[in-house]
């Protein structure tokens, strides 16, 4: 197998097929990544909130150019395609998001999603026509050069209180003529609203695992193209690690022991290549 950037983004454009829907599990440091790979995933990308967390800090708390850093170290660590969460690319103006993109092709990237929400102190859904300004500029920076990076638009409406399945749609159809190679709007659920807008698009979808979302299996049935877990991977293991000191602090028992047993082979394995 060759491992170039190119082929990277390459081999990762060709895993997004509807209704064979690849897992990509969100790593958040090179251990995890390195864990993740061992068990058999084809690809893998950064989790923002998952990052921040490593930092002590919650999500949106990291700037560019840790983010990019971060991504980077994972992308250059691994032999999978790895796809960049960044956010709103740290810009609202669409010359600021091309920047970023530019930045994630340099990084070693074989991918990654810039979102529709601004964040900061002044969050909000960006207004259509910019989002799709945002999304062509991000989609030149991506697919220019020898290295064509999968960008992914994301629609933000519904983890953002905006529960418009209407809005999302439109948006969808106006990033995927932007220019997006990959459509996501994480927090879609119920199936009827997932079959929508899989049969609105013409691009892959990725969904979110939610608590209620459809099984693999369903998803896959549905036409997904894209199943990502976001942040939960790391907030999974951050719980691990609050049952296992609540049980030394307040019981003073190891039970815990077992699954770090667990976890110390999986790492020798995932380690030892």
């Amino acid at each position: 197998m060759t491992n170039t950037q190119t082929d990277k983004a390459n081999r990762f454009r060709d895993l997004h097929r509807r209704g064979d829907p690849l897992l990509m599990p969100n790593a958040w440091d090179l251990g995890s990544a390195a864990v993740l790979a061992s068990l058999g995933f084809e690809a893998l990308a950064t989790t923002s909130s998952g990052h921040a967390a490593t930092l002590g800090r919650l999500d949106g708390g990291v700037r560019r150019d840790e983010a990019l850093e971060h991504a980077s170290t994972l992308a250059r660590g691994t032999d999978l395609p790895m796809s960049a969460d960044l956010e709103n690319g740290f810009a609202d103006d669409p010359a600021g998001v091309a920047e970023t993109v530019g930045l994630a092709v340099q990084a070693g990237l074989a991918g990654c999603s810039v979102e529709d929400y601004s964040g900061g102190a002044d969050a909000r859904i960006y207004d259509l026509a910019l989002a799709r300004e945002r999304v062509a500029a991000a989609g030149d920076a991506a697919h220019t050069g020898p290295v064509k990076l999968v960008l992914t638009a994301r629609a933000e409406n519904h983890i953002r209180g905006r529960d418009d399945l209407a809005d999302t749609i439109e948006r969808l159809q106006a990033y995927q003529e932007a220019g997006a190679d990959v459509l996501f709007a994480p927090g879609l659920k119920r199936a009827d609203d997932i079959r929508r807008v899989v049969e609105s698009v013409d691009r892959p979808l990725n969904v979110l695992a939610v608590p209620g979302a459809p099984p693999v299996a369903e998803l896959a049935s549905l036409g997904v193209a894209r199943i990502s877990v976001g942040g939960a991977f790391a907030f999974a293991a951050l719980a691990a690690l609050c049952d296992a000191a609540e049980e030394l602090r307040a019981n003073g028992t190891y039970g815990y022991l077992e699954r770090a047993a667990a976890g110390a082979k999986a790492a020798r394995r995932a380690f030892a290549g």
